[in-house]
């Protein structure tokens, strides 16, 4: 197979540390597809401010990922990137701004991710006003969804096309509602629109039954994960660590543990990408193998490691597996 110029630049360069575990996660993550393998994708961190979506969206249309876990934030920032790009403020002097700085940004309705500020009118209430509207009528209705479903019938819906800003071939979660892509949102509640939903509750305007849980993510992840991890299996490619992580990798000793389903197959594949020191109790900072004692991962699954920034990290694997 001839490869495209970024994979055969990674091929001939990338030959020694992180560099070469790069590669070796790439061409595992090949290998776990080809043998008929699917892979959890976990996005912690700011990937979607981050514009992951530039590759992630190709990647899912091109069926790379059966199933993504990631925080709220990550959920709903693809959306506020896609509703207002245009008003973002993009701070490359981050590093020196003063205390001063700082509350002036938030005076001016920006939310400062490292270098780049969140428009809070454009993004936040954007969504909000729009959001609302699916909120209220599933109460009116007496049904429930899970907070990624909401997004999907927002964005399903069309009521906020006219607010788009950027190509929609560079959404993720466009592109993950138009498959109805399985997706897990571990703590949801910690997230813009969460305190926002919390906010409707407390004025009495909404119920918090009208929100699946956490618990009911497990029950679905733990459905999908029987009906999937036959054969080859289920990999987990994860990118930061955290919740987005920590919640989806649990499924297997829950199952194995706590169920008493002892056929249950350990995740076949891991790899993941973080700056997060070893050891200090860090469970994102863990080496793999501490995860074989978890009941999470066998002793031949094949893991990787990468210490290194998953914004430049991610997009070159994504690459690699495009054959870009």
């Amino acid at each position: 197979m001839q490869r495209g110029p970024i994979s055969q630049f990674i091929e001939n360069e990338f030959l020694h540390f992180n560099a070469a575990a790069l590669v070796d996660a790439a061409k595992g993550y090949e290998r776990h597809l080809a043998d008929g393998g699917r892979m959890m994708i976990t996005l912690a961190g700011a990937m979607s401010t981050a514009e992951l979506g530039k590759s992630l969206a190709e990647m899912i249309r091109r069926d790379k990922v059966q199933i993504i876990s990631c925080t709220g934030a990550n959920l709903e920032e693809d959306i506020m990137n896609l509703v207002a790009h245009n008003s973002y403020k993009r701070v490359p002097h981050y590093r020196d701004l003063s205390p001063q700085d700082e509350w002036e940004l938030l005076e001016g309705g920006f939310n400062r991710v490292t270098d780049t500020c969140i428009p809070e009118e454009e993004a936040f209430r954007r969504i909000q006003q729009n959001i609302f509207k699916q909120w209220k009528n599933t109460q009116d209705t007496g049904e429930r969804y899970f907070p990624h479903e909401y997004m999907y019938k927002l964005l399903l819906s069309g009521d906020m096309k006219e607010h788009y800003e950027i190509d929609t071939r560079d959404s993720w979660m466009i592109a993950a509602a138009e498959r109805n892509l399985p997706i897990i949102v571990p703590g949801w509640e910690d997230s813009t629109m969460g305190n926002i939903f919390a906010s409707y509750c407390i004025k009495g305007e909404l119920q918090p039954s009208i929100m699946k849980s956490g618990i009911e993510y497990m029950i679905y992840l733990s459905d999908w994960y029987k009906q999937n991890s036959s054969g080859k299996g289920v990999g987990f490619f994860q990118i930061g660590g955290g919740i987005a992580g920590d919640f989806p990798i649990c499924v297997v000793p829950m199952m194995y543990q706590d169920l008493g389903l002892h056929d249950v197959p350990f995740w076949s594949y891991f790899c993941q990408i973080s700056d997060s020191t070893t050891s200090y109790g860090s469970y994102s900072g863990a080496v793999p193998n501490e995860k074989i004692t978890w009941g999470k991962l066998g002793i031949d699954t094949p893991k990787f490691v990468i210490e290194s920034d998953a914004t430049i990290v991610a997009p070159l694997i994504f690459a690699w597996l495009m054959n870009r």
